[in-house]
Parts: C-alpha cells; structure tokens; sequence
C-alpha cells in the first residue's frame, strides 16, 4: 500500500474512533476518568510493587491513600468554607442596602443612570405578569425527568472508584497487550511516540499541579493578609481554576471584589484585594508557570480554551479534566505525522 492510501486509511480509521467515542460519551465519562487516575497512580504502585508487594495490595493501598488524604482534606476545609459561606449569605442584606443607599444613587448622579425608578417598574411590570409567570408552573413536571439524569450522574460517580480499582490493578499486562496487538512494522514507532506522550503528561502534571497548589495557599495568604474575612473560599476556588488560562484570576478578581464589598460597604476595600490578584498573575504567569510547566505541552492559551470547551462539551465535566492531556497527547503525535511524511 503506497503512502497516499496509507494515510488515507489512517484518518478513516481516526474519523471512526472519533465519531464512536462521541457517540460512546454519555457513558464514557467514568472510564476516561478512571483511565486518567490510573495513569496517574500507575508509577506509584510500580513503586510499591518493586517492594516485593503484589499488584493487587499494591492497588489497594494507592487507592487507599489517595482516599484517604482526600478525605483529610475535606474534613479540615469543608467546615472553614462552609463557615465563610454562612459569612457570605450573612452579609447580603448589607450589600443590597450599600447598592440602593451609595451605588444607585451615585449612578444616577455621576452617569444619569437612574435604576431606582427601574426597579420600581420592573415590580410594576411582575405584579401585572403574575398570571403569565404562574404558566411556568407547567415545566415542574419536566423538573422531575432530571432526577433521572442525577441518578445517573451518582452510578457514574460511583462507578469510577471501581474501575479505576481494576483498571489499576492490570494497567502494565493492559499496555502490553495493546503493544503485541499492534503491527510489528510500526510498534517500535507507537512505542516511541507513546513514551513521548508519557513523559509530556508526567511532566505537565507534576507541574500543574505544583502550580495550583502554590497559587491556592498564596491567594489564600495573600487575601488574609489584606484583610478579606473570606480568604480562604476566594483564595482555593482562585488557585484551583489557574489551569484554566486568565479564568482563576478573573473569577478570583470578582468574588473578592464582591466580597470585599460585602465585608466592609467601602469601595475603597477592594483596592487590596486587585492588588493581591495582580501580583499572583504576574508571579503565576511570568514566573512559576514557566518554571515549573514551561512548554512541556506547547498548546496556545486559545487552543487550551478551545480544548477545555470541546472536551467540556463532549464528556461534560470530567471532559475539562481530561482536555489538556488529551490534548497534547494528540499535539505529539501530529509532530510524529508530520515528520514521518516529510520523511517519505
């Protein structure tokens, strides 16, 4: 088979898998996320069982860790964050009150935006629609069909401990059978370019991490120090969000805003605050990211964004999860393709 139709074949057959896994994607879901913290803890049962423990102890007691530091982690963090989130509700009767007795009216006096007469007419406008509002009524029913959907969503969350479990446990005889099924002709180029793939995502991993870790306790810091009494939930949900390009900063900027403004009704109080958020863009993007993810994927911002989108779209929310490392896994081996034919 010459080159032209070998390549031909090759993108029918990548057309294909593309268009079943879209097809597959409602219960593709757990297993890709169960596939993905398989890969992640593969290297540290590899570690255990070099220990002379076997695989399936091994397996158990990765598993057993991760949860169990998970939920360390969520026995010291839920309650601050619920209690920040408590603070949060408390305060927005004082923020309703700052808006109607400082902002509306500096507003209409600075820009002759007067959405105080506005509120009145929107109360106006709902009191001669209540009838038509009482028709909404009518799609409780349909309301009911998504607790299907929620059941659904909780087998699938369910469901991924067990098959990261198994999948976990016979990652290593997994890849080796998948390396025989392969041509003999072109395993040792597969081979190369999944151990390509392998050290890209090991590396980006390692690093994002690190930096999501690092933005999340300097946010945190940072914003107690400025005096936010809701530091912690602005400062986690900020450092969390930074793999998503400019998204951890700009949600980060506006949740302290508001809160800054609930907490003191000055807005003066949020100067603080924007500077906390511009010193961790600059540290995050001129430096830590740099220094420890660096171009290990070499996607554009806009391809990571159109990637976290698609992904999204396709497996919903683990998607997001899995965009960036399916992303440059894919980017490695188009460099691949494209050597290999400029080699012919």
């Amino acid at each position: 088979m010459d080159l032209t139709n070998r390549s031909f074949l090759y993108l029918v057959v990548a057309a294909c898998v593309g268009y079943l896994l879209y097809l597959l994607a409602p219960i593709l879901t757990p297993f890709l996320f169960a596939a993905a913290l398989a890969y992640l803890f593969d290297p540290l049962a590899d570690r255990l069982e070099a220990h002379r423990i076997g695989r399936t102890w091994a397996t158990v007691l990765v598993l057993l860790g991760s949860i169990l530091i998970l939920g360390l982690l969520l026995l010291i963090l839920t309650p601050l964050l619920q209690a920040q989130a408590r603070m949060l509700v408390a305060q927005l009767p004082k923020l309703v009150e700052w808006a109607q007795s400082g902002l509306l009216p500096w507003l209409q006096t600075r820009f002759g935006i007067d959405l105080m007469t506005g509120q009145a007419e929107i109360v106006t406008w709902l009191k001669g629609h209540v009838g038509e509002l009482t028709k909404l009524t009518a799609y409780l029913p349909a309301v009911g069909s998504q607790g299907v959907a929620l059941l659904g969503w909780l087998a699938n969350l369910l469901l991924i401990p067990v098959v990261t479990f198994y999948m976990l446990r016979d990652w290593d005889k997994a890849m080796a059978g998948i390396a025989q099924l392969l041509p003999a002709t072109i395993r040792p180029k597969i081979t190369e370019i999944a151990r390509e793939i392998d050290a890209v995502l090991s590396e980006f991993a390692r690093g994002q991490l690190a930096v999501i870790a690092i933005m999340a306790v300097f946010y945190s810091l940072a914003l107690w120090i400025a005096g936010l009494d809701y530091a912690l939930a602005v400062g986690m949900l900020a450092g969390i969000l930074v793999f998503v390009p400019y998204l951890g900063v700009v949600v980060g900027v506006l949740l302290g805003t508001l809160a800054a403004l609930l907490q003191s009704g000055d807005f003066m109080a949020v100067i603080p605050v924007w500077i906390v958020f511009g010193i961790g863009q600059l540290v995050e993007g001129m430096w830590l990211t740099p220094w420890l993810v660096g171009d290990r994927v070499g996607l554009h911002p806009v391809a990571v964004i159109f990637a976290l989108m698609a992904f999204g779209q396709l497996f919903g929310f683990f998607g997001v999860l899995l965009a960036i490392p399916a992303s440059a896994a894919l980017l490695v081996a188009l460099r691949h393709l494209r050597k290999h034919l400029e080699q012919d």
